[in-house]
Formats: C-alpha cells, structure tokens, sequence
C-alpha cells in the first residue's frame, strides 16, 4: 500500500478493511482515531476502495451504529436528512438550468432550442455522484455552466467519444480546446439567430434525437 507521498506502508496485523458503502461508519471511524483511506485514482478521478483502522474499534463501532439505527428517533432523523438534501437538490438543479440557458443567450427564435437543451445539460450535470463539474463548489455557477454546456456538446455534438487520441502528454486537452472552439461557434450561430439546417447541424441533430424532444 503506497501513501500519498509514494512510501509503502504495512498495514498492522490488527487493523482490518472496511469495505466503502457505509457512510456512518465511514465518518464515525475517521473520527475515532487513526485510519487509512483507500483511494484509486484512475485518470483524474478519484475511487474510494475502503478505510483501514483497528479491527477492535471497527467492530465496536458498528456494532454501537447497529444499536443506534434500531431507535426510531434514528430513522427519523435520517427521513428529515433526506428530505431536507432532496429539496436543496431541487433547487440546485434549477439555479443550474437557469445558468446554463443565461450562458446559451439564444436569440428569441430559438427559444425552445435553449430550453431544451439547458434541461438536457442540467439533467445530465446535476445529480450527486454525476461527477461533472456541475458538482463542484471551488468555481461559480456561471462557470460552472458553461464548463458543462461544452462538455455536454463535446459528446452530443462532436466526434469525440469516438475518436483515437494518441497518447501523447497534452494530446487529449489538444483535442478537447480544438472541439470547445468549435463549440462555441456552433453557440454562436444560434445565439445570432442564424438559419439552421436541420440535415447538417450537429446541435439540431443532438436535440431533436432526444426523446423529451418528440
């Protein structure tokens, strides 16, 4: 096991693996005491593979855990946690669309156009454990938005999920900026209210494919 500075560390005799899946316990036992967290990284993201800690302090710390969730004062908590993150998502997921069709600015007759596909962007951006930039606090909204309104026509729009990338250092951000030009002068059409052929613009196509559409 390599820690984040590359040495390798041995795992004492007495610890054991607690498996990801258990929020709880996965906080409880962090903050109890000394404990190594697993992470994967493949690319840039990152992959939680579980938490090593005394085994003796594992087990009773779950087993306290089962006990606490048996009270019913415990699930009612938890009912009230969910209801209260449903309703911010919520209201997330529109600040978001609304941030994405400010950041298309479409002209008047492509109104339905911007509607649509900024609900296709949030829709797609917004949900927890998208991990799409949507999810992150470090930058606004607005950036935010139009961070994901490339991204989501770098796939829809583009050939990128199908093209071969050499793996050369820098390559693949190469490739990325190239098609987020084209992007924007794709945006830029429509925002100017240019006329659209519906056979060969890749924006139309991407849209009208989509079910919501029909």
């Amino acid at each position: 096991m390599l820690s984040a500075d590359g040495r390798v560390l041995a795992v004492p005799a007495d610890w054991s693996l607690l498996p990801p899946g258990d929020a709880a316990l996965s906080r409880r036992i962090k903050q109890d005491g000394p404990s190594w967290t697993v992470i994967e990284m493949k690319g840039r993201k990152r992959f939680s593979r579980g938490i090593w800690a005394p085994a003796a302090r594992l087990a009773a710390l779950a087993a306290d855990l089962r006990l606490e969730r048996q009270d019913p004062s415990y699930q009612r908590k938890l009912d009230a946690g969910r209801q209260r993150r449903a309703v911010e998502q919520a209201v997330y997921a529109e600040d978001f669309r609304a941030a994405v069709l400010t950041y298309l600015d479409f002209h008047p007759n492509q109104r339905a156009a911007a509607e649509l596909m900024s609900r296709l962007i949030a829709d797609h951006a917004v949900p927890v454990g998208s991990g799409t930039v949507a999810r992150t606090e470090r930058i606004p909204i607005e950036q935010r938005a139009e961070a994901a309104t490339i991204a989501w026509m770098r796939h829809q729009t583009t050939g990128y999920d199908h093209l071969v990338i050499p793996r050369v250092k820098g390559q693949r951000r190469e490739v990325r900026h190239l098609l987020a030009r084209r992007s924007v002068q794709l945006l830029s059409r429509y925002r100017q209210g240019q006329p659209v052929d519906p056979v060969t613009c890749p924006l139309h196509r991407a849209l009208a494919a989509h079910p919501v559409n029909r």
